[in-house]
């Protein structure tokens, strides 16, 4: 995790260095992810609804394209229960985290003196879930929609619809081929997360 998000830094630092001059922006922002029900072979879990928090840097090359890195992190519960719906583990033993460490882009659209840009974004990199003192790192990705609302000052805002993801395997599973032939086929399972959030943005001239 820790080599990715070092290699996410180089290549942002690497691009603002060389692009055209721009803006850099240092976001912060606040939101709501609902929760996700994760179904295993014998098991499921429900990640339960919580407040999301981060930041992150956003590199405008020009007035519509910018490149962002962030981080993203949301204290939650993993309960896990039988397919019949008994939960199997403490409250305790529940508690953990979800955190997205994403590179990506963003599209604004709109006249460059109007005060309010829609825009859309994709981004990939690493979610990391933490759970009794452990961790696991996985692929992850999320794609977004919003508008920015400037301001007279340096401060703009976001207001912010996401779908996030992390995707990871979990055993195998067996499939049998017309000719009897028998494959361990990886199982996977994945969290979707929709949420809202808003991003207090400071936007800075290079």
């Amino acid at each position: 995790m820790k080599k990715i998000l070092f290699l996410g830094v180089i290549i942002l630092c690497a691009i603002t260095i060389h692009a055209q001059p721009g803006t850099i922006s240092l976001n912060l922002d606040a939101g709501y992810t609902f929760h996700d029900k994760v179904d295993f072979d014998a098991a499921y879990t429900d990640v339960q609804a919580a407040f999301r928090y981060g930041g992150g840097i956003e590199y405008f090359a020009g007035f519509n394209k910018s490149i962002t890195l962030k981080y993203h992190r949301m204290d939650t519960q993993f309960p896990l229960y039988t397919q019949a719906g008994v939960q199997i583990n403490t409250d305790d033993e529940a508690k953990g985290s979800v955190n997205y460490i994403l590179l990506g882009g963003n599209t604004y659209f709109g006249d460059m003196d109007a005060k309010a840009h829609p825009y859309g974004g994709l981004g990939l990199g690493v979610g990391v879930i933490g759970v009794n003192d452990g961790s696991v790192s996985k692929f992850a990705w999320d794609a977004r929609l919003g508008v920015k609302v400037k301001t007279a000052s340096v401060v703009s805002l976001k207001l912010e619809a996401y779908m996030q993801s992390i995707i990871s395997t979990f055993g195998s599973d067996i499939w049998v081929s017309g000719g009897g032939v028998a494959y361990a086929v990886p199982d996977y399972a994945t969290l979707w997360q929709f949420g809202f959030t808003g991003i207090l943005c400071f936007d800075f001239k290079k």
